[in-house]
């Protein structure tokens, strides 16, 4: 998971899976759920393949997901073709951050309103 939607979710307070490791995928097929103090979203797949299994370190740690999502945190690993729409998490971040930076902007270039 991305930083961003690690904080659109909120702290992370579980993780399941639908499938078990070894389980043939399709993309846009739900692996399972992921749950936090302000949501709970589906984790959906963007990999035609295999799905090989969570992350067992999240078993102990679930906080691993806020703390390092691009790194311990990891959520479940998976063999085959991504799908060639994907971006990498640089290619995505950048993503967010120019559209972080158009709404700034756009707050920024918005009249405010006074009591008149």
């Amino acid at each position: 998971m991305t930083k961003f939607a690690t904080r659109m979710l909120g702290e992370t307070v579980e993780l399941g899976f639908n499938l078990e490791p070894q389980t043939r995928v399709v993309r846009g097929q739900a692996l399972g759920w992921v749950e936090g103090f302000k949501s709970v979203s589906d984790l959906g797949c963007v990999v035609e393949g295999t799905f090989l299994g969570g992350n067992p370190a999240l078993q102990t740690d679930i906080a691993l997901v806020n703390k390092d999502p691009h790194g311990a945190g990891w959520l479940y690993a998976m063999a085959g073709e991504p799908d060639p729409d994907c971006v990498r998490a640089k290619g995505y971040a950048r993503v967010l951050d120019a559209a972080i930076d158009r709404l700034r902007e756009a707050q920024t270039d918005s009249p405010s309103s006074t009591a008149g």
